[in-house]
């Protein structure tokens, strides 16, 4: 994608004047794998998010495909006991955390599972709930005690070499793991999905085919990133594709129109009760949804009135399903 359309919108966040170009992300994805390595992060290593689609998000991901580092991906909605068997469970050694989600406060709960990020160096934790877990990091640019902030992490990238670097590129194998999520499946515990850089580049490649993606299009991601439909359906297939990700950091269907109208995006991605939202929103009738032709409806039943609907009033005439 780089090498194709250097110029290009990769990610834009409408909400924050946020813009980077491909050539742009590609070198904020060096920064970042340069400073996790520089932290000690080792190949093999998992590093856990748990934040919304904020900025620094996707950036992360590809920073630790990079240097063979296992992305495992936290549900936003989880909770202190949750959380703690998920990190456990995984031998999780870093955790990445916001400060939290409308009324979940993430960090309160960090320090409850993990007291010792408050008293202990950072990046040398020791705990005997979490004995695997080293490292705290803060997915933004404040500080907190016992974590390191996002321009910390890329600020330490100049204790890693260009060979070190390239050696651990090199290092890396289309069938190693790079991605978990914990699904729970249909009986007891979650249980954590491993899935390989070939598992979903692929999968990537061929979702952006059939919606016929290209370096034009511009993708409108109001879903989240901690799901495969956030990190595979719609950034996997981006990427494959030069596509542009417009991403929201939560749902909200004002904040989707007026994304889809400035950005004039050409694919929309949601479940059907997001799509719902924006059909019944009163300001529906004044945004010009023209650009649009693709995206996809999934995630629950897609009943055909519906997809009729948004075929006819959202100009998705090119609407897709993935299930089935």
């Amino acid at each position: 994608a780089i090498a194709r359309s250097p110029d290009t919108d990769a990610v834009v966040y409408v909400d924050r004047d946020y813009r980077l170009t491909w050539k742009e992300f590609g070198e904020e994805v060096d920064t970042i794998a340069m400073g996790l390595m520089g932290l000690g992060v080792q190949k093999g290593e998992k590093v856990a998010v748990w934040a919304p689609n904020v900025p620094f998000w996707v950036g992360l991901m590809f920073a630790c495909a990079r240097i063979g580092a296992i992305l495992l991906t936290v549900n936003t909605s989880y909770r202190e006991s949750e959380v703690e068997y998920l990190l456990k469970h995984s031998e999780c050694e870093n955790l990445v955390v916001v400060d939290g989600l409308r009324d979940h406060d993430y960090l309160q709960t960090v320090h409850k599972i993990v007291p010792e990020v408050r008293t202990q160096p950072r990046g040398e934790i020791h705990s005997p709930t979490l004995p695997n877990l080293r490292r705290v990091i803060f997915l933004g640019v404040e500080k907190h005690r016992g974590m390191y902030s996002i321009p910390e992490v890329k600020s330490l990238s100049v204790m890693t070499s260009d060979e070190e670097y390239e050696r651990r590129k090199a290092s890396v194998d289309p069938d190693d793991v790079v991605n978990m999520q914990y699904t729970s499946g249909t009986t007891g515990f979650p249980k954590g999905v491993m899935l390989t850089h070939n598992n979903i580049g692929n999968n990537g490649y061929w979702i952006g085919y059939h919606q016929g993606f290209t370096p034009k299009d511009r993708i409108c991601v109001p879903v989240p990133l901690f799901h495969c439909f956030g990190c595979v359906l719609a950034v996997m297939a981006a990427v494959n594709h030069a596509a542009t990700l417009v991403i929201l950091e939560t749902f909200n269907p004002v904040q989707v129109m007026t994304s889809i109208e400035e950005e004039k995006c050409t694919a929309l991605y949601g479940v059907p009760t997001m799509f719902i939202a924006g059909l019944e929103h009163k300001i529906f009738d004044r945004i010009d949804f023209s650009s649009l032709r693709t995206g996809i409806m999934a995630g629950a039943v897609c009943p055909e009135p519906l997809m009729r609907r948004v075929f006819e009033k959202m100009n998705l005439t090119e609407i897709t399903n993935v299930y089935g």
